[in-house]
């Protein structure tokens, strides 16, 4: 495994680097060193920014309008966007529901669908989840039945995160109840605005509607819609499940929040305590750990290699990594850091805060929030099943 960069991907990174710093609103990248709210308005804006570049599908190949980076640059430009404060990009549109359809959609349905989402334009949601079906998704009950020119669906989705925003949603759905539970499902593509789909907000620990469920009642879509072949879904969604997990991983946002940890342990006192700061060598271990299985990864592909199957390990590693330094943050303000203000969450909030701190404010509400880590994108539980059996043997 070589872990050294070339010259030419350093100077891509300075590349990067540069443009981020001219392009990234100092508004938005605010909110995100201090972990405030971000609106609807703010993750679209830099969307866009980057649609306009041709970055937000930076995964893409060329052939589909991406700018065909290797594994090594993809993580490079993600570094450099994370440590500047950008957003994550939410990954439901550029990340995940387009390489299913580059990789299983026909022409007509790239030529219609991937340009609003290299754009930034069309905001998409994931409809896997239900209430019966969370880790164990080939258990999935939304039905769709086909009625001529179009699929008629029912049935419910949950967990929708930013669903309230959804303009399409991709969705697992029923086709079949014969076999086994995999082999009935279909890969479907829905209009949000299509009468009989109703979207309500779940409000969670941190006092935000971060996720939806959403509700089909008789919802008419047409056939066309459908990705791939009928009953072939599970397939697709494995596709897209590797994006996913990876991507959970985050490492590079951990490389950020661990910073804004050092941050907040020096300005509360706690940075000379020598058994606290044993706990961020400790996280920054991980980190560092997390990043070269990443970089591990990488060098396989580069090489040309088969790297092993291990986004189920990516995403126990760092969605554990993420709660740990939640935790370790409430840890350094101490009874500062307890208080609940939800309103503490918008830039610019005048009030009163216990200790004097405004910093500390945003604190309980990413703890409620990292709570939620290693139960989505297939349970932690679920994930070290997995690779105990695809890794391990």
């Amino acid at each position: 495994m070589d872990l050294a960069f070339t010259p030419q991907e350093l100077a891509f990174r300075d590349e990067i680097r540069g443009w981020v710093k001219d392009n990234l609103p100092a508004d938005i990248a605010h909110k995100v060193h201090n972990a405030l709210c971000l609106s609807r308005d703010d993750m679209q804006r830099w969307a866009k920014i980057l649609g306009k570049k041709g970055w937000l599908g930076y995964g893409w190949p060329k052939e589909f309008g991406g700018p065909g980076w290797t594994a090594v640059q993809k993580h490079l430009f993600e570094e450099e966007c994370a440590l500047a404060g950008a957003p994550r990009i939410v990954p439901f549109g550029p990340v995940m529901v387009a390489p299913v359809i580059m990789a299983f959609g026909n022409k007509e349905q790239q030529q219609r669908f991937l340009p609003g989402i290299a754009s930034g334009e069309v905001w998409w949601s994931q409809g896997y989840s239900e209430p019966g079906s969370g880790s164990d998704l080939a258990s999935v009950k939304t039905r769709a039945e086909r009625q001529g020119d179009h699929y008629l669906v029912n049935g419910q989705k949950t967990w929708t995160t930013l669903g309230q925003y959804g303009e399409w949603i991709f969705c697992l759905v029923r086709t079949s109840t014969e076999g086994k539970p995999q082999t009935g499902i279909s890969f479907l593509l829905v209009d949000m605005k299509s009468p009989g789909v109703t979207v309500r907000p779940i409000k969670l620990l941190d006092g935000e509607c971060e996720v939806n469920e959403v509700f089909f009642d008789n919802v008419k879509v047409p056939a066309e819609n459908l990705i791939g072949e009928e009953n072939k879904g599970w397939t697709y969604a494995k596709h897209l499940l590797s994006h996913e997990r990876t991507n959970i991983a985050d490492v590079n946002r951990a490389k950020r929040e661990l910073e804004r940890l050092k941050r907040i342990a020096k300005a509360e006192g706690v940075w000379d305590d020598l058994r606290f700061r044993d706990q961020i060598a400790l996280l920054e271990v991980d980190i560092v750990a997390l990043e070269m299985l990443v970089l591990r990864v990488l060098s396989a592909e580069k090489s040309g290699k088969n790297s092993l199957d291990i986004a189920g390990l990516l995403k126990i590693k760092g969605s554990e990594i993420q709660q740990r330094y939640a935790e370790l943050m409430m840890l350094a303000a101490g009874p500062f850091a307890l208080p609940f203000i939800e309103e503490a969450m918008e830039a610019g909030w005048q009030g009163n805060f216990p200790g004097g701190v405004v910093a500390n404010a945003p604190l309980a509400s990413t703890y409620f929030n990292m709570r939620k880590t290693t139960i989505y994108g297939g349970s932690n539980e679920v994930q070290r099943n997995i690779v105990a059996q695809t890794v391990l043997g």
